[in-house]
């Protein structure tokens, strides 16, 4: 059976210190739709026959075909009589275009936040969420990585410790001296609903906060602060990264040497194995235009003179 194989392949791959949850959860969905047509190889055909099924956006499908060819290459190794779906496929998909925040849309989030009707069991609601989704705007935290957080990862001097998150790295990350006021007022408010629960931010059962409870929160929130209703695609808590990003890109000069060691900090600070990965969250701003404009225009009137 499939599915034994993929449990295999798994605990293999996480001994080497890899995460994969949402790749087990691809694979053992096509491990089931193979077995539901009587296979126990992989099969090109059935794996192009299950994309459309398991995912309806192109980059969907991408994340669960580039999966699934790593779990072939690995089966082929084993077994030839398995096939590797051609990589080629993935050439027609996208990552989504992120959205870049304005400093006054994040604010009217989090006034959106803080203004969410208050839940009989969950009192700490409005200050979690305003708390969750500022920490999430000034460090460019993955959600995943603030909802992650316990309480002893609050150093004192200011800074959060990241405990192996993607990729099982960890990092420290220093927080503004006004995010952390923010966080000590929270803490506060915390102490009063929040149990024995050592999450920083703790569901109504003390336990982790669910990323669809927060994915749905932030969607009612957007509408609710009217940001971009006109888009097909809505913005996402993601975003915020991409704008954190943006925003410090932004505030470096324009001298070579001093973008490359900011490119070196912010690629450290968001926790990147590679510097090229950082390069996905830089969008096009109009100051940021604005900026390679006039370096430009510099530098061809120094060339001219």
């Amino acid at each position: 059976m499939l599915s034994a194989d993929v449990n295999r392949y798994i605990s293999l791959r996480r001994a080497l210190g890899y995460k994969l949850v949402r790749a087990e959860r691809h694979l053992l969905a096509f491990a089931r739709f193979a077995a539901d047509h009587d296979e126990s190889h992989i099969r090109t055909a059935t794996a192009l026959a299950w994309l459309p099924v398991a995912a309806k956006s192109p980059n969907a499908m991408a994340h669960r075909l580039t999966a699934l060819i790593i779990f072939a290459r690995f089966m082929q190794a084993e077994d030839p009589r398995h096939e590797i779906p051609p990589a080629d496929i993935k050439r027609t998909t996208n990552r989504p275009v992120p959205y870049i925040y304005t400093a006054d849309e994040i604010a009217r989030l989090l006034d959106a936040a803080g203004n969410l009707r208050h839940q009989r069991p969950n009192p700490l609601r409005r200050k979690l969420y305003v708390m969750l989704f500022g920490l999430i705007a000034s460090t460019g935290l993955r959600v995943s990585e603030a909802l992650a957080l316990r309480l002893d990862d609050i150093l004192h001097d200011g800074v959060l410790h990241i405990r192996e998150t993607k990729f099982r790295k960890s990092r420290l990350v220093p927080l503004h001296a006004t995010v952390m006021e923010a966080l000590q007022r929270y803490l506060e408010a915390r102490r009063q609903h929040a149990g024995e629960s050592d999450w920083l931010f703790p569901s109504v059962e003390h336990r982790q906060l669910y990323p669809t409870t927060v994915n749905y929160t932030f969607r009612c929130i957007l509408r609710r602060a009217g940001i971009a209703p006109e888009r097909n695609q809505q913005p996402r808590i993601h975003d915020l990264r991409h704008t954190f990003a943006t925003r410090v890109l932004e505030q470096c000069g324009a001298e070579r040497g001093e973008v490359a060691r900011h490119f070196v900090a912010l690629s450290t600070y968001l926790g990147h194995v590679s510097i090229h990965n950082t390069y996905w969250y830089l969008q096009a701003t109009p100051q940021m235009m604005t900026d390679i404009a006039a370096a430009a225009e510099t530098l061809v009137g120094e060339n001219a003179a």
